[in-house]
């Protein structure tokens, strides 16, 4: 009887969903460069200071004047979706009711838990909004990025 080894697939830096990448704020046309400038969202200083290109693969992050402002849609639909998974998880673990105030310590708690996680909301959300636009390029060493077209520098900080 013959057996046949199947070779084990390590799984590549590239190979990895790109999800994951927008996740960790990861350029998507390399998913390796990082967006921002700062690692640390909850620096405050810096919070979305962004690197102006991809500083691994070039590719420009601002791609128009006010680009960013589309990603206020994305971060509001993540702010619901973690207040319905937050209301979810105190219904089932504490309870909900009015006659008790607990749906008040609830609408407290979330406000908190929003504002708490907005550093991170709001760089997701640009993340997320950019993947939309740009999509990765598995020849991206080779490949030139496109250059923004729409771009006055006189402009860009007048928002």
């Amino acid at each position: 009887m013959h057996t046949q080894t199947i070779p084990s697939v390590q799984p590549t830096e590239e190979s990895k969903p790109s999800f994951l990448k927008v996740l960790q704020c990861k350029c998507p046309r390399c998913r390796k460069g990082n967006m921002f400038v700062e690692n640390n969202p909850y620096k405050l200083s810096s919070i979305m200071k962004m690197n102006e290109p991809c500083p691994v693969c070039g590719q420009p992050f601002e791609l128009e004047v006010g680009f960013y402002y589309g990603s206020g849609y994305i971060s509001y639909a993540l702010s619901i979706a973690l207040s319905v998974a937050s209301l979810i998880a105190w219904w089932v673990f504490i309870g909900l009711s009015v006659n008790d105030n607990r749906i008040f310590y609830w609408l407290i708690f979330n406000a908190v838990f929003l504002l708490s996680m907005q550093p991170l909301l709001m760089r997701l959300a640009r993340a997320i909004w950019l993947s939309f636009f740009v999509r990765y390029d598995k020849n991206w060493r080779t490949n030139p990025p496109k250059k923004s077209e729409r771009l006055n520098k006189e402009q860009g900080g007048n928002w």
